[in-house]
């Protein structure tokens, strides 16, 4: 899943004490991958990426609606959009 988020710090520095703790939330207590993945130019705005793998296709579902969910509530940033990409072993034989 991509996140774009919105923040109201102005400098990279205050973006990243915002993001860092919200990455490390998401990987304590969903045990998904997470990173900031994009917009590193922009001042104010980020991309997450976020990554789970399971053995079906509802958990992965259930675990990035939950992330997006909790992102959403932040009140510290504003989601802009969540996009999601699925892939299973179907697709990659």
């Amino acid at each position: 899943m991509s996140v774009d988020l919105l923040l109201e710090s102005r400098s990279r520095k205050e973006q990243r004490s915002v993001v860092r703790p919200l990455l490390a939330h998401l990987r304590r207590e969903y045990a998904v991958a997470a990173a900031e993945a994009g917009h590193l130019d922009l001042s104010g705005r980020t991309q997450v990426g976020v990554a789970v793998v399971a053995a079906d296709m509802a958990h992965c579902r259930d675990v990035l609606d939950r992330c997006e969910r909790w992102l959403a509530a932040q009140p510290q940033v504003q989601l802009v959009r969540a996009q999601r990409t699925y892939v299973s072993d179907e697709e990659t034989q």
